[in-house]
């Protein structure tokens, strides 16, 4: 493995929670440690996308997760496009990126959410 081949990822997990409340997940990991953490978060039964950036906030890859068939396509499609730019992700990668911590969640502020059926 070469010098410049450690991986030190944050990794993103949007979390169903509700119809209309999903939760923002980041860990920070080391090495095979960040392969792990995000082999996990790809694999968590509410995960409707999971994304790896690098300490910069670079977007290095995503896809959706198991539950993302729990909302429409279309809020999927929209949540993948924006994800990266969010602030709720872009707050959590911050701290993240300080290396104070290596956890931390916070509920999605986000104006795509799914409109419920009594809004239609």
């Amino acid at each position: 493995m070469g010098l410049f081949s450690r991986k030190d990822w944050n990794v993103i997990g949007i979390m169903f929670e509700r119809r209309d409340h999903f939760q923002v997940n980041g860990n920070r990991g080391k090495g095979s440690a960040a392969v792990t953490i995000r082999d996990n978060v790809k694999q968590h039964r509410r995960t409707l996308f999971w994304a790896v950036f690098d300490q910069k906030g670079t977007f290095l890859e995503g896809e959706p997760g198991p539950a993302h068939e729990r909302i429409p396509r279309e809020t999927l499609i929209r949540l993948t496009r924006e994800l990266p730019k969010l602030q709720t992700v872009r707050s959590i990668l911050s701290v993240l990126e300080t290396g104070r911590t290596e956890k931390a969640a916070k509920a999605l502020e986000w104006t795509g959410y799914p409109r419920s059926e009594t809004n239609e």
